[in-house]
Order: C-alpha cells, then sequence, then structure tokens
C-alpha cells in the first residue's frame, strides 16, 4: 500500500486516525501497531512473518542487554549476545538483498574458469533495510545504557513497523523515539492540525512533481548508447537529480507529518540538500537519519576521526561503501557511495569543508557541489555501470545533436514547465526548510503557504491520485 494510493488516501488513513481520536489515549499504540502491520501485509504480504520473526528476536534479547551493576553475569555475556543478535539482523538483510549479487559474482568468476554456478534469485522484502537499521538502533542503545528495554511488545511493535516510516524511512534511532512511546499525549487535534499540511506538502511534492517528469527521465536514461546526447544526458541526470529528491523527500515529509498527527515526532530527513556549498554539508542536509545512524554505529565506534588523519579516511572510505551498498546490491550503489566518500576525502586534505566567506566564491561552490552530486546520481539511477559512463562521457562532451523524437514526445510542454518550475530548488537558500515551517510557525508567510498547498496543492495531487497517475515511491526499492 503506498501513500499515493486512493486506498490509503480515502480509506486506511483516515480509519487510523479516527480511531486514534476517538478511542481512549492508552489504545493509541495498539491501533497504530494492528494498523501498521495491516499495512505492511498488504505490499508484502507473507513478508510479514520475516518482520514479525525478527521483532521477537530483537524483543526478546532486550532486557539481557541492559546494563545492570547487581547482574552477575560477565560483561562478556551482553557482547557476545549483542553481536549474535546483530549478526541475525545482518543475515536476514544479506540473504534477502545481497544472495543475488553474491551469486552473480560467483557466476562471473566460474563462467570465467569454464563453469557454471546457479543464480539465487530472491523478492526483495518492503523495508527491510529500513527495519533493520531500526532493530540494531534498539539493541545497539539498550547495550550502552542509553535507553532502557520495552517490556510492553505492543509499544515495541509500534516503534518498528509504524506504517510512516516503516517502508523508506526516516531511519528513527531508538532513542529518539523511546520516550515519545509511553506519552499518552492530549493534543491530539493539535497533532492533526499541525501534521497535515506536512503531510500535504509532500503529496504534492510526489504526484504533482516527481510523477510527472519520471516519465521523461526514464527516456532519457533509456536512450541506448548510439543515441546518447550530450542534450540528453544532462537533461537526464537534472531531471533525476530532481525527480529523487521531489519523490523521496515527499515521502519523508508525508511520513513525519503522519507520525505528528499520530502524536509521534519523527526526525527530520532533508533540508534544502541542493543549497549546500560543499559535499560534507551535502551530507548534512541529504537523508540526514541515514547520516546519524552510520555516523552513530558505524563511524564513530570504527574511531571516527580520534585516530589521525589516514584512519579518518579509512573510516570514511567504509562508512560510504557501506552506504552504497545499503541502498542496492549493484556496483553501481558501491560506486556512488566510493565516489561522495572520495570527495569527502579530497574536501578534508585541502580544507575545502569549509565554507567560503566570500559570496562569489559560495556561489560557485554551490554550483559546483550541485553539479558533482549530479554526476552521483548518474551512477545511482544507471542500470549498469557502462550506462553510467556512457552518460557520464556525453556529459563532459558537448555536442551539437539536441534531443531524438523519443525524447522529445517525453518531455512534454506540462512535464517541461514543472521541470522549470522544480529547478527553482537549486536557487533557493539554505533557510528556512519548508516542511519544518509549514508544520510549525505561525507567521503569515507560513499561513499562505499551508492554505495554498492544502487548497490549489492538494486538490491538484487529488485528482492525480484519483485518476492513477502515480507510481511507487523510489526508496520503495531500498
Amino acid at each position: 500500500m503506498s501513500f499515493v494510493s486512493p486506498l490509503f488516501l480515502w480509506y486506511f488513513m483516515p480509519a487510523v486516525l479516527f480511531a486514534v481520536l476517538v478511542c481512549p489515549r492508552s489504545w493509541r499504540n495498539g491501533i497504530i501497531a494492528v494498523g501498521s502491520l495491516i499495512f505492511y501485509a498488504t505490499g508484502a504480504g507473507s513478508f510479514t512473518l520475516l518482520l514479525l520473526a525478527c521483532m521477537v528476536v530483537n524483543f526478546a534479547a532486550g532486557p539481557s542487554l541492559e546494563p545492570d551493576e547487581w547482574d552477575m553475569r560477565p560483561a562478556r555475556f551482553r557482547r557476545r549476545l549483542l553481536i549474535a543478535v546483530i549478526a541475525f539482523d545482518l543475515s536476514i538483510l544479506v540473504i534477502w538483498k545481497y544472495a543475488g549479487f553474491a551469486t552473480e559474482q560467483i557466476a562471473w568468476f566460474t563462467r570465467l574458469l569454464g563453469g557454471d554456478f546457479p543464480i539465487v534469485q530472491l523478492a526483495l522484502p518492503i523495508g527491510i533495510s529500513f527495519f533493520t537499521f531500526h532493530h540494531i538502533s534498539y539493541v545497539v542503545d539498550i547495550y550502552r545504557g542509553e535507553r532502557t528495554a520495552l517490556r510492553n511488545p505492543v509499544s515495541f511493535a509500534t516503534y518498528i513497523s509504524m506504517f510512516p516510516q516503516l517502508a523508506a524511512g526516516p531511519i528513527v534511532r531508538y532513542r529518539e523515539i523511546a520516550d515519545q512511546l509511553p506519552q499518552l499525549r492530549s493534543h491530539r487535534l493539535d497533532d492533526i492540525a499541525a501534521g497535515f499540511p506536512r503531510f500535504a506538502l509532500g503529496l504534492c511534492k510526489k504526484a504533482i512533481i516527481a510523477d510527472s517528469i519520471g516519465p521523461m527521465v526514464d527516456a532519457c536514461f533509456a536512450t541506448p548508447s548510439n543515441e546518447m546526447t550530450f542534450a540528453i544526458a544532462w537533461l537526464g541526470a537534472i531531471g533525476y537529480t530532481l525527480q529523487l529528491y521531489f519523490d523521496f523527500s515527499g515521502y519523508s515529509d508525508m511520513a513525519i507529518g503522519l507520525g505528528r498527527m499520530l502524536g509521534f515526532r519523527l526526525p527530520e530527513n532533508f533540508a534544502r540538500p541542493y543549497s549546500s556549498v560543499t559535499i560534507t554539508e551535502f551530507w548534512r542536509r541529504w537523508h540526514m537519519s541515514l547520516s546519524r545512524w552510520f555516523r552513530d554505529y558505524v563511524y564513530i565506534p570504527l574511531g571516527g576521526n580520534r585516530a589521525g588523519v589516514g584512519k579518518t579516511y579509512r573510516n570514511l572510505c567504509i562508512v560510504f561503501v557501506l552506504t552504497g551498498f545499503w541502498h542496492g546490491a549493484a556496483w553501481t550503489f558501491v560506486v556512488w557511495g566510493a565516489y561522495h566518500g572520495a570527495l569527502l576525502i579530497i574536501e578534508r586534505a585541502f580544507g575545502w569543508d569549509a565554507t567560503p566567506s566570500a559570496t562569489g566564491a559560495r556561489i560557485a561552490r554551490r554550483a559546483l557541489t550541485l553539479v558533482l552530486a549530479m554526476f552521483g546520481w548518474v551512477f545511482f539511477r544507471a542500470a549498469d555501470l557502462g550506462q553510467a559512463l556512457t552518460m557520464i562521457g556525453h556529459m563532459l562532451l558537448p555536442d551539437f545533436d539536441g534531443l531524438t523524437e523519443v525524447i522529445e514526445s517525453a518531455l512534454t510542454n506540462q512535464r517541461l514547465v514543472l521541470l522549470l518550475a522544480a529547478m527553482i530548488i537549486f536557487f533557493l537558500p539554505a533557510h528556512p526548510v519548508t516542511g519544518p515551517l509549514l508544520e510549525s510557525a505561525r507567521n503569515r508567510p507560513a499561513a499562505v503557504l499551508r492554505v495554498g498547498v492544502m487548497t490549489v496543492g492538494l486538490a491538484y495531487a487529488a485528482i492525480l491520485v484519483a485518476t492513477g497517475t502515480f507510481s511507487p515511491f523510489l526508496y520503495y526499492q531500498f
């Protein structure tokens, strides 16, 4: 079930919100947990059993991971238990997400030697990358003593399976939400009033912009290598840069808005990343919940930047290769992650990670950062490394061949207007960020924006959804 499907918008979401609003406050977590499992089962089917099995293992291990000065068991017991639970969580992720990729590499090498090897093909459970990271956050935060284990299975199910963030984030670290799980907020109407405009903003981003320019982007990336041109390559790169942002930030806005309507404050995930002046700043603004997760559970445990320059660079390489691989089981994602890791290392090595003081230098660096991000998105979107390198090669070598008939037919007047309108995001200042402004600000600009989003924008988005002109969120595939 997608946030932009009529089933969700017209039936599921109103039913859950109505139940939370009219039922006793103590029922909130139970309503959310049951509703979330129904939400997941409609799309994942039998994979719901896999999610439940992972939840049982992590919930059962939680109390034994708590540090307790009266516990007579040696500290290594907790450490070994933690390692075992994390190994279980990661093994589930590796088997279902990376078994096919691993067997493809083995089969390729075997063919070089004249042999044969079967390739495993497994369907990818929806949201497995996200609920795996939630489980790891839960057990690690308990082991570190940052939060206590949950004894109520309903509260635990609410955290792990909460439908706003289950399929594609934001990645909510346990310590960010632990204090909210037992709270029985009394201002439920206020939460709905604050969260609904945020949800509507995300729906507009997804339905009006991302889904509209998507077919044009698909046509550009489907262009055969012998027909690729400078104009098509750049049109595809710019289009995907915008499509991915409005699709994923739109999902995040909808998830945060839904969470607020249910009484939870989910972490922010985007903060105008295309206004960044450096790649370092870009990763403080793009998919922020993923960056924080890797920082807290991988980068810092590896030593962070405390063990010298060489190990800092090593840690950055590890983190960003893992970041790329987390997104998908393909070499394109590995190269994309390594590419960003290399850019961060170069910025640190030459002192380019600081924002220049001169206005001209800031403008130039902002333009450079945007272009570098676009080159990275080509690897991210391409079907394989060959296609990515072909597109990047044409982006670097101008020609005068223009667009093919297929691209011209895909680039309708409506899509061209929306593409140009979406490009405004490239020139906006870093602050204020629209989502938080829409949700909490009480000034006149915020009020005008809320009215516009909830009247013209929401009505147009609803028409698009009703006519069936919507597609799955891009991050559902991860």
